[in-house]
């Protein structure tokens, strides 16, 4: 991959790993924050029902995190844009979708297929 598009996918991958860390941050203030004099039984469901929404929404974000500093790190490495079953290139569309794909267009809809035909044994 060219140093220009190494540089464009690794400043993208940075500005998504800040923004999920902010949102992860304003998320657990809000958490920690919220009124707990509520007016009835209804109401505490209901803000249980958001507080449990959004922590599972933060999971996974913190999972995504994660994959993004594996792409990082495969950046670093020399490795990012490169499938990892077949050791040919991500198409650089599959990488603007999802820049932290691990695997070309081909071996992920193969890997898909094999995943749903064991699910249904």
């Amino acid at each position: 991959m060219e140093r220009e598009r190494i540089d464009f996918f690794r400043t993208l991958l940075n500005e998504r790993l800040r923004a999920l860390l902010a949102e992860a941050g304003a998320t657990l203030g809000d958490l920690t924050n919220e009124k707990e004099n509520l007016a009835d039984a209804i109401d505490l469901a209901s803000m249980e029902s958001n507080r449990d929404f959004q922590l599972r929404i933060r999971d996974r974000e913190r999972g995504l995190i994660h994959k993004i500093k594996e792409a990082l790190a495969r950046l670093d490495g020399g490795e990012y844009g490169l499938c990892e079953a077949c050791g040919e290139p991500i198409a650089e569309k599959r990488l603007m979708a999802r820049p932290v794909a691990t695997h070309c267009i081909d071996c992920k809809t193969e890997f898909e297929q094999l995943e749903r035909s064991s699910r249904d044994l």
